[in-house]
């Protein structure tokens, strides 16, 4: 009798284990798969830029710093190792910041403004800058669920046997932390 009890202890502690390390696992996916969907995202916007800084040539030709800007970091993001998190985002935002000062562009160019091709383009990278904010909320929320489970009792035992690493979270830049002043 004492024999089976043993067995089954040992039989529930081995399919314990086996769930913590599965959990952890499932947790680690999620973390990939939340950053392949900002990828993705990254990669629209990038495959859309040429179109928008084409279109925005025709009608402002004296604005080539401001469209080679966009360009360069366009492809100093392409460039970006694929796991280095922490520089693609900060590339990213310099490009986001780049394609505002494009849209800014229009104001000056009633034209360009009124272009069909340049609107939707504008939609275009409007919702692909959304998609990508989005894909950034899932990512950070599967790095905290995954990070919890690295810290957590039992799991935590299961994770230092198999070498599980922590991940970092994507943080929004100082600079962007800055309360705009807004003047009437």
């Amino acid at each position: 009798m004492g024999l089976i009890i043993a067995i089954v202890i040992i039989v529930l502690l081995v399919l314990v284990y086996i769930s913590l390390y599965n959990g952890l696992v499932k947790a680690r996916m999620w973390v990939k798969e939340a950053w392949s969907q900002i990828d993705v995202q990254l990669k629209r916007r990038n495959d859309l830029i040429p179109n928008l800084v084409e279109t925005v040539k025709g009608y402002a030709s004296h604005e080539k710093e401001t469209l080679a800007k966009v360009v360069e970091m366009r492809n100093q993001l392409t460039q970006v190792p694929a796991d280095n998190h922490e520089e693609t985002m900060k590339v990213s935002n310099q490009l986001s910041d780049s394609l505002k000062t494009i849209f800014a562009l229009s104001e000056s160019y009633p034209d360009l403004k009124a272009n069909q091709n340049f609107i939707q383009l504008q939609e275009e990278l409007t919702t692909t800058e959304n998609k990508i904010a989005y894909a950034r909320q899932l990512y950070n929320s599967s790095i905290a669920t995954y990070n919890i489970k690295l810290q957590s009792f039992p799991s935590n035992i299961v994770a230092k046997a198999h070498h599980f690493t922590e991940e970092a979270m994507l943080e929004t830049p100082t600079e962007e932390k800055v309360v705009p002043k807004v003047s009437f």
